[in-house]
């Protein structure tokens, strides 16, 4: 632990949790991470992430592992309650501009056991303690405190650390302790999510088939090697416990089991989960933050509900390291909220747009489906859109510059795509002969640019506490800069452009003193 830094504490060791203490470890930041449960939770949740949170994970030294764990989903069809394609939207399983597949289906205890293995790695500088219970949260205007009891001895703990993060999921105590109310966003829907083990060959696609029917919506996903997930909505009258059996699981999956019979078939779970879209109205509370569950709740239809509390963690831990080693104002804290509430909420209603143009409208929706979506899909351009993984562009913040336009040009000139470049992540371009990316060469700040900073650039953006890479003539991060007019961009330490412009002199001076990660191990 950290002589000279008081620890974070971190409320919840889930995905959010976990990954944090990791990030937060490797810009040298300590942490004592609070866990209620002994072990991993044992049951399948989330299946999906895409290439923008695959690039967090790598970021922990895991995506050899989580490769291993993974399969690449091929893109999304939509069927017919028996199973005809009304139309298909193909991923490429290969590489993107983030270095991943666009796309991955995996099971979430797999993936918790290796953020717990990146956290064992770090125990120089966390401490982690499971089997203990949250029972209040304080503050000051200098840290603060967590009492705490130990569910083996009954032992009331205190823990002190200098700001607290609330990863503790959907029935959030630190939610609660700072009072942040949630603002519903108007969905909830009743879906029966069932799980099942099988070496039988389904001879099914391996994306996501959606079913178009509004008597009962239903997804399929081939999750593992063996594992399958099928979703259906549940009709007024249905609960989980009438579908609590194999034998009165197989009925439903019938459509997608020819020639396999429930001998062959192992439930692993079939639960109820009602499905809401909810925003907590704050994420902050001066020394407290909110993330993942604790802080919003998101339908499913696009699989962005866990990796949402891992760009959380990615958002935030860079942001506290400036302020607890880089001597950055507290006030750049700001950003977080700014920048991840709308974010987060864009993708929370286009979850909601897209459950209900895959599913709303009842027997015209489903007519006007199978009518419109074979042209849609039809239209290359429209279709890989409708595939993409990129998400909406960070808000504007102190950490996210779009007025970057240049001198001399007048305010009724329309911004140059080079200032719309801020908010969005940078390719994670292979930058080296040996195939290291972007993300892996260098760490912190970051000016990209295709001309060489002067030596007077040079040396202040090194004594910012950044670097500079100077990117080769038609290398894919040249041609993305070429393809916004910009020349040069400053990159944060989460990969995304703080600022793009014309030259490295319109930018460089935008980097902060000391940028985390600048001396991190």
């Amino acid at each position: 632990m950290s002589p000279d830094i008081d620890p974070v504490l971190i409320v919840g060791a889930g995905p959010a949790g976990l990954t944090a203490a990791a990030l937060l470890a490797d810009l040298g930041v300590p942490s004592i991470l609070l866990e209620r449960w002994e072990g991993i939770y044992p049951q399948p949740r989330a299946v999906h992430l895409d290439d923008e949170v695959y690039r967090i994970i790598a970021r922990l030294g895991l995506a050899p592992g989580f490769a291993e764990i993974s399969r690449p989903a091929l893109g999304l069809r939509l069927v017919t309650s028996a199973l005809r394609v009304i139309a298909e939207f193909p991923r490429d399983p290969g590489m993107g501009p983030n270095g991943f597949p666009a796309a991955s289906m995996f099971d979430q205890p797999r993936l918790e056991e290796l953020l717990r293995t990146a956290v064992a790695r770090r125990a120089d500088l966390i401490t982690f303690r499971s089997g203990v219970e949250v029972c209040g949260i304080g503050q000051s205007d200098t840290g603060v405190t967590v009492s705490a009891t130990d569910l083996d001895t009954g032992e009331r703990i205190t823990f002190r650390g200098s700001y607290l993060l609330g990863c503790d999921g959907a029935g959030s105590i630190t939610r609660s302790a700072i009072s942040a109310e949630w603002r519903d966003l108007g969905f909830s829907q009743r879906w029966l999510v069932i799980d099942v083990e099988t070496s039988a060959d389904l001879r099914q696609w391996d994306g996501v088939a959606q079913v178009c029917d509004t008597h009962r919506a239903a997804t399929y996903m081939r999750v593992g090697e063996t594992r399958y997930r099928w979703e259906f909505q549940l009709l007024d009258h249905e609960t989980a416990e009438d579908y609590a059996h194999i034998d009165t699981v197989v009925p439903l999956l019938r459509p997608w089991l020819e020639g396999v019979d429930a001998p062959d078939l192992r439930l692993v779970r079939s639960t109820e989960y009602t499905f809401r879209a909810r925003v907590a109205q704050r994420w902050r509370d001066r020394r407290v933050f909110l993330l993942g569950d604790a802080a919003h709740l998101t339908p499913p239809f696009i699989g962005q509900g866990m990796g949402a509390g891992l760009r959380d963690a990615a958002n935030l831990s860079w942001k506290l390291a400036d302020v607890l080693r880089g001597g950055a104002p507290s006030s750049t804290l700001e950003s977080y909220e700014r920048e991840r509430i709308p974010h987060c909420t864009d993708l929370i209603h286009l979850a909601m747009v897209t459950g209900a143009a895959m599913t709303g409208g009842g027997r015209g929706g489903d007519v006007l489906r199978r009518t419109v979506a074979p042209v849609l899909a039809g239209v290359p351009g429209l279709a890989a859109r409708l595939t993409d993984s990129t998400t909406p562009a960070l808000r504007p913040s102190c950490y996210v510059r779009r007025g970057v336009v240049g001198s001399g040009i007048p305010r009724w000139v329309p911004v140059p795509s080079a200032a719309r470049l801020a908010g969005q992540l940078a390719p994670n371009a292979v930058v080296a002969a040996d195939g290291r990316r972007l993300d892996d060469s260098t760490a912190g700040f970051r000016i990209i640019a295709v001309d060489t900073p002067t030596p007077e650039q040079e040396f202040e953006i090194r004594r910012r506490g950044g670097t500079s890479v100077v990117v080769a003539l038609d290398s894919p991060l040249e041609q993305w800069l070429h393809a916004h007019h910009a020349r040069a961009a400053v990159v944060r330490p989460d990969a995304t452009v703080m600022a793009a412009g014309r030259s490295v002199a319109e930018v460089y001076t935008l980097l902060p003193g000391l940028a985390a990660g600048s001396d991190a191990r």
